[in-house]
């Protein structure tokens, strides 16, 4: 029988710091749960590519977007924006960054294991 866990995104097990933006990280038993904060100015390609080394985001997200705007670019050319209350299933080979001038706050819980991990 599996074991009860309750874990806070406010008192992470891991936070990893990038330029204009961070991720916090609870580890359980079931996988791993992130929250990333992304500011304004924000962008995959500016922020966090020289960190993973990749020409795209090879990390696929299943993501709630919890507040702020996102606009994603997939390598196959299709591009679509995200809001508050929508949740995304975005496969690897991405660009993505903020619109406007709120911070964009979303809950993942596949692929944010090994995002902004160098």
């Amino acid at each position: 029988m599996a074991n009860s866990e309750v874990k806070n995104l406010n008192s992470p097990d891991e936070v990893r710091k990038f330029e204009n933006g961070k991720l916090d990280l609870v580890t359980m038993e079931g996988g791993v749960v992130g929250r990333l904060t992304l500011q304004p100015g924000w962008q995959w390609s500016k922020h966090v590519k020289p960190i993973a080394k990749t020409e795209w985001c090879e990390a696929p997200h299943f993501q709630y977007q919890v507040s702020g705007r996102m606009h994603v670019v997939m390598a196959d050319g299709a591009e679509f924006d995200v809001g508050p209350g929508e949740v995304v299933h975005l496969p690897s080979g991405h660009d993505a960054w903020v619109v406007g001038n709120e911070p964009a706050v979303m809950v993942d819980w596949y692929g944010d294991s090994n995002y902004a991990k160098g």
